[in-house]
C-alpha cells in the first residue's frame, strides 16, 4: 500500500507519493508540522522537523518535474518547479545534492505565486 501526504499551501495542495526510502519514513513520522516558505528561484523550500538524515544512494542536486527532495544540510524539503540561480538552461537545479523521497502529479509550476513567509501545512492524507 502506497503511503501518501498531503503539503498545503495557500490554495495549493499537493498530494505526494512517499517512495520506499529512510528520509521517506523520517518524514512520515514527523507528521503533521507547519513551516513557512522559503523561495529561491523556481524552488520552494521550507524546514522540517527532521534531523539527523544522511545523503541517500541516488542523491542528487538536478531534479525532474514532480520529484520532491529533502536537503540533508538545511534539514528542509525542497520542491523545485524551473531554474533555479544556478540552472543550466531549463534544468531544475537545486543548491546541493538532495535525497528523492516523495513524487508528486501536482502542477508545480502553479507555486510560482508562493512568496517566502507563506505558511505550510504538512500532514497525512
Amino acid at each position: 500500500m502506497s503511503r501518501t501526504i498531503q503539503i498545503i499551501i495557500n490554495e495549493h495542495e499537493i498530494t505526494a507519493h512517499l517512495m520506499d526510502t529512510a528520509t521517506a519514513n523520517a518524514i512520515y513520522a514527523a507528521l503533521p508540522f507547519e513551516s513557512s516558505a522559503q523561495t529561491w528561484g523556481d524552488e520552494v523550500y521550507f524546514s522540517t522537523p527532521v534531523t539527523n538524515q544522511i545523503l541517500e544512494d541516488g542523491a542528487k542536486d538536478v531534479v525532474e518535474l514532480g520529484e520532491l527532495a529533502y536537503w540533508v544540510e538545511g534539514n528542509c524539503i525542497a520542491i523545485g518547479f524551473g531554474p533555479t540561480p544556478i540552472s543550466q538552461g531549463n534544468e531544475i537545479r537545486l543548491a546541493a545534492r538532495t535525497n528523492i523521497w516523495a513524487h508528486t502529479d501536482y502542477d508545480l509550476t502553479a507555486l510560482k505565486n508562493v512568496n517566502s513567509g507563506d505558511q505550510i501545512q504538512v500532514k497525512p492524507t
